[in-house]
Order: structure tokens, then C-alpha cells, then sequence
């Protein structure tokens, strides 16, 4: 946090885009610590995002779900390249099915407020006859 924080101090706060990341390729899911998307909104009052280094998109998605504003990742004609970045990086087809798959998961999200949505009412009608 000390070197975020030296960091931020140099920058425009107006122009400030922060991004979770842990720095090792692969990285293991358990180093991942995707709560710090929310300890770095808690602190600065900026777009937090997530920049993965993980193999797999499912810790991509929790990101999203965690709030991340915006996601990086690498990408990859082909992950079992020689390099440093390829196998943690994600190939075309995983990107498309990355970026599908988050759109679904912000239009789930809703917006916290409960209500009766159309589609529900015929069963609510059907099982307070029963």
C-alpha cells in the first residue's frame, strides 16, 4: 500500500485509474487477493479495475463481481508459447467468451433495489391459489 500510495501522490487524481494486480505469472488463485478491488475504493475516490495474471477466466469474473471497473489481461495467439506472459495470458476465443461473459454478469448485477419483475407474477398468481 506504501508504494500505491507514493505512486498516487505524483498523479492527476482527475486522470487516476488504479488496477488490482499481483505480479507473478501464472498466478496462483490464492495470491490473487481480489478484495483489494474494494480496499482501493474504500481509498481513493477514482475507477478501480483488475489486471489478472491468472490462468482461467473465472477469478476474472469474481474481479467484476467485486466491483473492478475496467479488467486487463493479456492475450495470446497461443498459450503454450515461449515467454513469460503467454501462459497466464488468454487466447482470441477465451477474450470473446470473456468480455460475453461480463456483459452478462453486469446486466445480473441490477441495481439492489427489490422489486416484482413482470415474468414473476403469473407463478406468484399460480402458487397463492395453491
Amino acid at each position: 500500500m506504501e508504494q500505491i500510495r507514493n505512486a498516487t501522490t505524483v498523479l492527476n487524481d482527475e486522470l487516476l485509474l488504479l488496477a488490482h494486480s499481483t505480479s507473478s505469472y501464472p498466478c496462483k488463485p490464492e495470491e490473487l487477493n481480489l478484495r483489494m478491488i474494494q480496499t482501493l475504493k474504500e481509498e481513493y475516490n477514482c475507477p478501480v479495475g483488475y489486471s489478472g495474471h491468472e490462468v482461467g477466466l473465472q477469478t476474472t469474473y469474481g474481479a467484476v463481481v467485486l466491483g473492478a471497473a475496467f479488467i486487463e489481461r493479456h492475450i495470446t495467439i497461443d498459450r503454450a508459447m515461449w515467454g513469460s506472459d503467454h501462459a497466464a495470458s488468454v487466447e482470441p476465443g477465451g477474450l470473446m467468451r470473456l468480455v460475453r461473459d461480463i456483459r452478462v454478469i453486469e446486466k445480473s448485477l441490477g441495481d439492489g433495489v427489490k422489486r416484482v419483475y413482470e415474468s414473476e407474477k403469473p407463478i406468484i398468481e399460480r402458487l397463492r391459489k395453491m
